[in-house]
């Protein structure tokens, strides 16, 4: 999940930030991060918007690393 990781850091983002705007904990979005956690579609859709980052560029990216 680096690139999560990347468009969180590159919004100027905590975990502690996109866990409060999801109404979670952050100990939640470092299970995300760290792989121990997966994401559902929906899930990915709020972390989208939440970090500001567009959905379709981030799976573009995943499936081009899975090539």
């Amino acid at each position: 999940m680096e690139l999560l990781i990347e468009q969180r850091k590159a919004a100027g983002l905590t975990q502690a930030d996109v866990a409060k705007a999801l109404n979670r904990h952050q100990p939640h979005i470092a299970n995300i991060e760290s792989g121990e956690r997966r994401v559902d579609v929906v899930e990915f859709l709020e972390l989208a918007q939440v970090i500001g980052f567009e959905p379709n560029a981030v799976l573009n990216a995943v499936l081009e690393i899975a090539d």
